[in-house]
Order: C-alpha cells, then sequence, then structure tokens
C-alpha cells in the first residue's frame, strides 16, 4: 500500500502497536526533542534561569458512554491529567478545560459533567484556570469530547525514569486491575450481564506523594491506562532493556471483572485502569513502598513481580497453575472509546 492510499483506523488510538508505530514514525520524527522521545506521561520543563521545574501534560477525552458507572467523562478528564503528572513525580498545581461540544447536548448534561470536573479538582488540590469551548454541528463530534492540559511542580530531589529500571527491582501495583475497562465495557454493550462493578477512576496525588516520600529511590511509575498492565510492563522492557517475570496468582483483580474477562474472552492484564498505578522500586524498598500505598488510601497495594536481566525483553507470566505464558505486547485496538 502507497503512502498516499494509507489511513488512520481505530487501531492507531488503541494503546497497542498500531499506536506506537503512528507515534514514532508520524509524530515523533516531526516534532523531534528530548522531550518527545522520553514519551512520559508529562514533559519535565526547566524554567529560564533553572529557577523551577515543571511537569506539562495534555489529554483528550472522547469517552463512550461519557456517563459510566462509577463517574463521568468530566471526573475523567480531570483525573487522568492530574494522575500523569502525579505518577510523573510532579505535584498538581493548574489545569486547562477545553470543551468541544455537539449540538443538541442537553445544558443538564453538560452541567453534570462540569461539577464532576469541579468536584475531582477539589479532591485532587489542583485549580482549572483557563480554557476554550467549542460548539460543532450534529454529527461533528459524539456529544462531548474534552481536552485538558495540566501544569505541576517538579521536585528535583525525584527523578522518575523508566529507563532507571534495572534487574532485582520490585513491581507493585497499587490496587485491583482493569475494573475501569470492564466496567465502561458493560455500560456500552448489551450483554445482558447484571453487575455492580464501578470504574476505579480516582485521582493518584495523595499515593504518588507517599510513595515518594517513603521511597526516594522509586525508580518509575505510570497509570496504566490504554494497553493496561501489559501496555506498561511491555514499555519498561522495550525502554530499560530487561525482562520482567510477573506472578499472575499475585495481580489482585476483582471477582466480578474476572467473571466478566471470562465470559467476554478478556485478558485484564489488557483491560485499562484509571484509578491505579504500577511503580518499579528497588528491592530493599518494596515494603516500605506498599506500607506507604496502604496508608494513603490504595485499595490493595501488592508486589506482583520483578525485573529481569533478559536480552529478549520477555515479559514472563507464571500462571495460578504453576506453568508460564509470554505476555505479548498489546495488539491494535483492544477496547476502543475507554478514555
Amino acid at each position: 500500500m502507497s503512502e498516499q492510499t494509507k489511513r488512520i483506523s481505530i487501531s492507531h488510538g488503541g494503546g497497542g502497536e498500531d499506536m506506537r508505530r503512528l507515534i514514532a514514525g508520524e509524530i515523533q520524527s516531526r516534532f523531534d526533542n528530548e522531550q518527545m522521545r522520553d514519551l512520559g506521561d508529562a514533559a519535565r520543563l526547566l524554567l529560564p534561569g533553572g529557577a523551577a521545574a515543571v511537569a506539562f501534560t495534555t489529554d483528550s477525552y472522547i469517552i463512550d458512554p461519557p456517563f459510566f458507572p462509577g463517574a463521568d467523562i468530566g471526573y475523567l478528564a480531570v483525573c487522568g491529567t492530574v494522575n500523569d503528572l502525579a505518577v510523573s513525580g510532579a505535584t498538581p498545581r493548574w489545569l486547562s478545560c477545553a470543551l468541544i461540544l455537539e449540538e443538541g447536548l442537553p445544558l443538564a448534561d453538560l452541567g453534570r459533567v462540569l461539577d464532576s470536573m469541579a468536584r475531582a479538582a477539589a479532591e485532587a488540590g489542583v485549580e482549572i484556570v483557563t480554557g476554550d469551548t467549542k460548539v460543532v454541528p450534529r454529527g461533528g463530534a459524539d456529544k462531548i469530547f474534552i481536552n485538558t492540559a495540566g501544569v505541576g511542580e517538579l521536585d528535583n530531589r525525584v527523578k522518575i525514569d523508566i529507563r532507571s529500571c534495572r534487574p532485582g527491582d520490585a513491581l507493585l501495583v497499587s490496587g485491583p486491575v482493569g475494573s475501569h475497562g470492564a466496567a465502561v465495557m458493560l455500560a456500552r454493550e448489551n450483554y445482558g450481564i447484571e453487575s455492580e462493578l464501578v470504574s476505579d477512576v480516582a485521582p493518584l496525588v495523595g499515593q504518588a506523594a507517599a510513595l515518594k516520600a517513603a521511597c526516594p529511590s522509586l525508580r518509575f511509575m505510570r497509570d496504566p491506562t490504554r494497553g493496561g498492565l501489559a501496555g506498561v510492563l511491555t514499555e519498561i522492557t522495550e525502554a530499560a532493556g530487561v525482562g520482567i517475570e510477573l506472578e499472575e496468582n499475585l495481580v489482585p483483580v476483582l471477582d466480578s471483572v474476572r467473571s466478566i474477562c471470562e465470559l467476554l474472552g478478556f485478558d485484564p492484564l489488557y483491560l485499562a485502569n484509571e484509578g491505579i498505578m504500577l511503580a518499579v522500586v528497588p528491592p530493599s524498598g518494596s515494603e516500605r513502598a506498599l506500607e506507604a500505598l496502604s496508608a494513603a488510601g490504595a485499595a490493595a497495594p501488592t508486589l506482583i513481580g520483578r525485573i529481569v536481566e533478559d536480552e529478549l525483553r520477555i515479559i514472563n507470566v507464571r500462571t495460578e497453575i504453576g506453568g508460564q505464558r509470554i505476555l505479548p505486547p498489546p495488539g491494535g485496538e483492544l477496547l476502543p472509546r475507554i478514555c
């Protein structure tokens, strides 16, 4: 297929291999700089004169449906951007809010979304200080899209860097995986499954701060959104040139999520999350890290595996029945419109 006939497909936004190729081949190559090459959750910027360092991030939210069990697109937009700053080692301070509204959107729905944004900002300790509003004709959007950008204050004593992960380091998660992806999937599709499952969407500011304070040698944090836990683990192996041993029976998964995945053929390791983090810490700091996360309100902080030396950069999963399987990178579109 020639370059002139290639087109964007839905899989280019799914967080998998197609998206990585699009970013590397089309975007990074045109905006080449140190920050863009890092591809972190937020860019680390040194202000003129070196007086202060800030983290800067942006994200767009197009979730379908915009109201889902446990939250809505407004709450998600604030938490998602705040969490990107927090896991980058920054203290979130200010957000922007840009709205793209489809003609015909009920004002009551807009008010509900904005109320959720205000509530999430208050919980995270940030202010929404600027923004923009556009209205498009019917069919020009799907009810409401939101873009939020965020600025946070960096502590130069803590450097979160995926490339610093090394063999022996411990892998921790702060709570059960897959809840957001499973909840949104049930809200969108008519599977005939009754469940009280809700999204895990929540601000991670307190947990990230507690982890930094308890474990100054913390290597890396990431909230596993699109592509889920498998996506972040793949990023670690590729960026740090290491392998991973994952203990499947230790990865926390809610019974309701596990049941849904078994019925529908999904793997919870690939489902999106919006209220947990993965952390990489030196082995000597794992207990302190788990205690700090628990004290900060994490639902189920758990040691799930370790980084190993492996030139092939394989993620080896030790299964619950004692076998082993290789966890491949996320493929194309896994679950549309989860963020």
